[in-house]
C-alpha cells in the first residue's frame, strides 16, 4: 500500500457538499482506503477574484492502484459530481481532485505530475496537510513545518 494525498477544493453548486461527497466517494475507491481527512477550510480565489471562494480540503489514503489508475478514478469523481474541464486557468469548477504525493515518488508523466507542481505555495493545500501530517517530509527533503512558514494564510479558515 502506498500513502497518498489528494487534495479537494470545490466552489460551484453547494462546495461544502461537494467537497463531503468527494471525500465519501475516494472512501469507495477500489484497494485504496481512507485514512483521514482535514477540516473543510474556506479560501479565496487563486486566480481570478470574479469567482466564489473555495472549499478545500486534503485527504490521506492508502491504495495498491498505480499513479494513473488513482488519476483516472479521481477524474472519474471530478465527472460525476459534474466537472467541466475548460481551458481557463484556475477558474471556477465544481470539483478539483489534485493528487499531490504518490508516496516518496517523483511523477513526470505527460497527464501526471507528483509532487502536485503548486502544493509548495498554496496556503489551502499547505494547513489542511499540516493538519493531518504535520511531520510531514516531501520527496525533495522539504519538512511542511519550514514551507508553512514562508507560505501567508491568506484569509484562510477553518469553515464552519
Amino acid at each position: 500500500m502506498k500513502t497518498v494525498y489528494i487534495a479537494v477544493g470545490s466552489n460551484l453548486g453547494d462546495p461544502v457538499a461537494q467537497t463531503k461527497l468527494a471525500i465519501k466517494s475516494l472512501q469507495k475507491l477500489p484497494n485504496s482506503q481512507v485514512l483521514s481527512a482535514s477540516s473543510l477550510y474556506s479560501s479565496t480565489p487563486m486566480g481570478p477574484q470574479n469567482q466564489p471562494d473555495y472549499i478545500n480540503a486534503v485527504v490521506k489514503i492508502a491504495t495498491t492502484l498505480l499513479p494513473l489508475e488513482l488519476l483516472d478514478q479521481t477524474q472519474k469523481i471530478e465527472n460525476e459530481q459534474g466537472r467541466v474541464r475548460k481551458d481557463e486557468r484556475w477558474g471556477p469548477r465544481t470539483l478539483d481532485l489534485d493528487i499531490l504525493l504518490y508516496a516518496d515518488e517523483t511523477i513526470n508523466l505527460p497527464r501526471l505530475i507528483v509532487p502536485h507542481y503548486g502544493m509548495k505555495v498554496r496556503e489551502f493545500v499547505l494547513y489542511p496537510l499540516l493538519e493531518i501530517e504535520p511531520n510531514l517530509i516531501l520527496p525533495d527533503g522539504s519538512a511542511l513545518t519550514e514551507l508553512i512558514k514562508s507560505v501567508d494564510r491568506n484569509g484562510l479558515q477553518v469553515w464552519g
